[in-house]
């Protein structure tokens, strides 16, 4: 508990630090970044609503940082952590524990992913929608699960092999939600992604200069 406590309390110290709320125009978040955070108590509670320790949870928490930016993003996973201790009846370590395996370190290394990708691909629709949207997707959420069973173990009555199996099998359905809504937004609401840049992905081909940059503190 003591690692997962001073991980989210970083966490939360370096987006405080960020400010990313002056990004936010005074008519507030979008509706769909609040939307969101409503549905992840759902996701993240599951193997509890439906009484079965085999079920994993879905994250979530890439889509969320995505569309919100990482800063932003660390933030509202607060609550969303909160609200799946109350609403799956959850002990605080493990609310504390989901926050940080199933929230702040997805979208951490999901952040890094895309920062490669956006430096080291092609800055293409395609390259966005499948390199950041899919595939940083499933690698963060297989990483994390790892990571977390590594430091922490797996779930009591389930055995290691078969409960990464099964956290395999669920980052590959984050990475399939996560594809198809970031390939609409992009098609319909880009202004819905903060790390979405039209500037950067629709330029011409024979542009010169240096490519425009997402970069704010409350992109990513």
């Amino acid at each position: 508990m003591e690692l997962d406590l001073v991980l989210a309390a970083v966490a939360v110290a370096v987006a405080l630090w960020l400010r990313p709320w002056r990004v936010v125009g005074p008519a507030g978040p979008p509706w769909v970044w609040l939307g969101w955070c409503a549905v992840m108590p759902v996701l993240w509670g599951t193997d509890r609503y439906v009484a079965s320790t085999v079920v994993q949870p879905l994250s979530g928490a890439v889509l969320l940082m995505m569309m919100a930016g990482w800063p932003l993003a660390v933030l509202a996973m607060v609550p969303v952590a909160l609200a799946t201790w109350a609403m799956a009846g959850l002990e605080g370590a493990e609310a504390l524990h989901r926050l940080v395996w199933l929230g702040d370190m997805p979208a951490t290394i999901a952040l890094g992913l895309g920062a490669a990708v956006r430096r080291w691909l092609p800055h293409q629709l395609f390259v966005y929608i499948l390199g950041r949207g899919f595939v940083a997707t499933a690698l963060s959420c297989v990483l994390s699960g790892a990571l977390s069973m590594a430091l922490h173990g797996a779930t009591p009555g389930l055995d290691p092999d078969e409960q990464m199996i099964g956290r395999w099998l669920a980052a590959w359905g984050d990475a399939f939600l996560v594809g198809m809504v970031v390939a609409i937004f992009v098609a319909f609401r880009p202004e819905w992604l903060a790390t979405y840049s039209d500037r950067l992905y629709l330029r011409p081909p024979e542009s010169g200069g240096p490519p425009d940059r997402d970069d704010g503190p409350g992109a990513e």
